[in-house]
């Protein structure tokens, strides 16, 4: 199946070419547009109790729930004026007043008409150098009202040495939306250059060095269209594009190495033979990169089934993403090397050789640590094994929290604004920082106090009062001090979920932002995460089976992706929940660790810590296939794939690790590193030691298949050998009628 891709590949290299460059100047036209229709938001499960709770209020009242879009804090920096001095009202009264009406809904400040003197106390701090003020903005939605927030933030200065600081929800979002966007430049702009002198370096020459980065070019540009095109039928979140990008640009790259690695190895065996060349490889290196794409799909199409809509819009974008490097890499790049041919070798550079192997297939490097794992395969792979669980224990200390304010940088204005609310005006907490509880139904004033007395009496409750209230429904706010991911604030949304209501009525509790939506998020994504571990396991449990007709070969793949991302998430709650790495990378411990983030790194790792297990499987599979020696294609395997693994993965952790340490936010970091520990786990633990010591155990089991399972990959032509052609074959361009096995084809070689 696979070399037919080849030969249109080369019988229609020109025309491909040109549709590619046809699509990259859409791309760049239209695809770019895409920055302006993202959207925020979609971080709470739409059928959670505090979604219910929000849209409740918000559809009643017609006013929000939850944090405010605005906090501004005023602060004399000279320390001498007091918020009664007109130096100090007069210019924070005047930025507020300019502020235009059809983007500010109200603004509530310590000289608004009306307040209480306690409400005004809650505003101003105790040395009275300090105040804050509320905004609430206009807007359909979050993605609207930070559009407002962008025209407007700008205006919100007082000036004349005082202070200002912006922060609260909708800042906290615009500030992670921002630091995206920057990051995804800033990553893009150091990655680049560094992937393009690896390459040269791994190459020695240019012309081949620059195919894989054109490559990640290519699908970064088209991205941006695949998002385009999402927009028009789904909401898709900012937060997508930074990963996708990530993602796209990680596979090219890896993808571009593996092709143009197999082309110049095909080249050089086949004489010249440019046609021969490129049906091969896409027969060969095309088939292993297509069935890894669709791994990487299979784990990408297990955000599905999480709950939150920014998770569909990860899924949505990562597969789409996916299925371009599928098509790049087995159509536009092999059609680019037929156009190329021997001047893909062009532009040599004297530089000294890398990874040099030994003289046969079966020596050196490699293949001399294939063979020392081979003489102990059991304590080679207990030892591994092992390494991998202590490196996963910290797991055991995971405790679930939310991304908010505290995973921007520390000298972000949300954070320096938490700070201030925090200690400058203590009377009042973190603001924002209350339980919005919708009460249904009817209710009287005696039920409703006795209601309130209760709630006001919940431990880590610092008051229960109401907001709004009409005969159908009661807005109930319960202030409580701490962070949202906290154990007594969420101990607090508990109680008041198990407090009797008041007679009559029914309960939901809500607030976004706090601790209600820090809960109920961690329980949708731990719900969610062993249907989604499954879902992932299953497929690629059938795909691997069809792809090299085996049973235990994809249970060992499972089995060994799963203790990889064990371990390098069990160093990312050691790193980032608990600190160790707070002090080589400056950023703030929150001490709890996003759960949805932790997700995403399974979902999208599972596939690219699989990858490199394929490209090794395939090749001793092939030479299991041709010798029928198992240990010698376990060392055969190794050596072949030794150098081009190691290459790949270092482009890869290139990527990742860039972005991670580029991010200014903890979430963006958390990911970046977190998706670099399982690459580097996977190419040093589990590809040096436990995949071979693993197929040294079961020996010629590996390749062990009931006979439906055989038939079926034959079918499909999925497995090593099956539709691939001989080089007589590929060299005329025809077809072969049925599967031949790498075994008849170098024995037909030979004769």
């Amino acid at each position: 199946m696979f070399s037919s891709f080849g030969q249109f590949a080369f019988r229609f290299r020109w025309l491909v070419l040109l549709a590619t460059g046809l699509f990259v100047v859409f791309a760049l036209v239209w695809g770019s547009g895409v920055f302006g229709v993202l959207t925020t938001g979609g971080l709470a499960p739409e059928t959670a109790e505090v979604s219910r709770a929000n849209d409740l209020l918000d559809e009643h009242f017609g006013h929000r729930p939850g944090d405010p879009d605005v906090v501004a804090v005023f602060d004399d920096e000279s320390g001498r004026r007091r918020v009664d001095d007109p130096e100090f009202a007069g210019p924070v009264q005047d930025a507020l007043s300019a502020l235009p009406s059809s983007q500010v809904m109200s603004v509530v400040s310590y000289w608004t008409p009306g307040l209480t003197p306690e409400q005004r106390a809650k505003l101003v701090s105790p040395d009275r150098h300090a105040t804050y003020a509320v905004l609430t903005l206009h807007g359909e939605d979050e993605s609207a009202r930070m559009e407002v927030y962008g025209e407007i933030q700008h205006l919100i200065k007082a000036g004349d040495g005082i202070a200002t600081y912006l922060g609260g929800g909708l800042t906290s979002m615009f500030e992670l939306q921002r630091e995206a966007t920057a990051n995804l430049a800033t990553a893009q702009a150091i990655s680049l250059p560094i992937l393009l002198v690896l390459l040269v370096l791994f190459y020695r020459g240019l012309v081949a060095a620059l195919i894989p980065v054109a490559l990640g070019m290519f699908v970064i540009v088209g991205s941006l269209v695949m998002l385009r095109l999402l927009t028009l039928f789904t909401d898709i979140s900012i937060f997508a594009l930074e990963i996708v990008v990530l993602i796209g640009l990680g596979l090219a790259v890896d993808y571009g190495l593996f092709i143009v690695s197999r082309f110049r190895e095909e080249l050089e065996r086949d004489a010249g033979d440019v046609k021969a060349a490129v049906i091969a490889t896409t027969a060969t290196a095309g088939r292993t990169v297509a069935i890894s794409g669709l791994t990487v799909i299979s784990g990408l199409s297990a955000l599905f089934l999480f709950p939150q809509p920014i998770s569909h819009s990860f899924a949505f974008g990562g597969i789409s993403v996916v299925l371009l490097n599928i098509v790049a890499a087995v159509l536009v790049l092999p059609a680019v090397l037929a156009i190329l041919g021997r001047r893909v070798n062009a532009g040599r550079i004297p530089l000294p050789r890398f990874g040099r192997t030994g003289r046969g297939p079966a020596e050196g490097g490699w293949a001399w640590l294939a063979r020392v794992v081979g003489r102990r395969p059991a304590v080679s792979l207990l030892l591994g094994v092992l390494a991998l669980l202590v490196a996963a224990a910290p797991l055991l200390e995971l405790r679930p929290g939310l991304t908010n304010h505290r995973y921007l940088p520390t000298d972000s204005h949300s954070q320096v604004v938490a700070r201030y609310t925090g200690s400058e005006f203590p009377q009042h907490g973190p603001a924002g920082m209350a339980l919005d509880v919708a009460v249904r139904g009817s209710v009287d004033r005696e039920g409703l106090e006795t209601y309130l007395a209760r709630l006001g009496d919940l431990p880590g409750a610092a008051a229960a009062r109401v907001h709004l209230t009409d005969p159908a429904l009661t807005w109930i706010k319960v202030d409580y001090r701490g962070e949202a991911d906290d154990p007594g604030p969420l101990q607090l949304v508990r109680d008041i979920r198990a407090t009797q209501p008041p007679a009559g009525a029914t309960v939901l509790v809500g607030g976004y932002g706090g601790a209600a939506i820090s809960l109920d998020n961690s329980a949708a994504t731990l719900a969610a995460l062993p249907g989604a571990l499954g879902f992932i396991a299953v497929v690629t449990l059938i795909l691997l089976a069809l792809a090299f007709r085996s049973v235990w070969v994809p249970i060992k793949a499972v089995l060994c992706a799963f203790l990889s991302l064990a371990a390098s998430l069990g160093i990312v709650v050691w790193a980032f929940q608990q600190g160790g790495l707070a002090g080589l990378l400056d950023f703030q411990v929150v001490g709890t660790t996003d759960l949805w983030t932790l997700g995403l790194i399974v979902t999208i790792a599972f596939g690219l810590v699989t990858d490199y297990e394929m490209f090794l499987v395939s090749r001793i599979r092939e030479a299991y296939l041709a010798t029928g020696d198992n240990r010698r294609a376990v060392a055969v395997g190794l050596q072949q794939t030794g150098s081009i693994i190691t290459r790949a993965a270092i482009l890869m952790i290139v990527v990742l690790a860039t972005m991670g340490l580029a991010a200014g936010s903890l979430f963006l970091i958390t990911f970046g590193i977190g998706m670099t520990l399982s690459v580097v786990i996977d190419a040093t633990i589990v590809r040096s030691v436990i995949v071979p010591a693993a197929m040294q155990l079961l020996g010629t089991a590996n390749w062990w298949a009931p006979r439906p399972l055989a038939w079926l990959s034959d079918r499909l032509g999925l497995s090593e050998g099956a539709g691939t052609p001989s080089r007589a074959d590929a060299q005329a361009g025809v077809q072969p009628r049925a599967s031949k096995s790498l075994a008849v084809r170098a024995s037909e070689e030979r004769s």
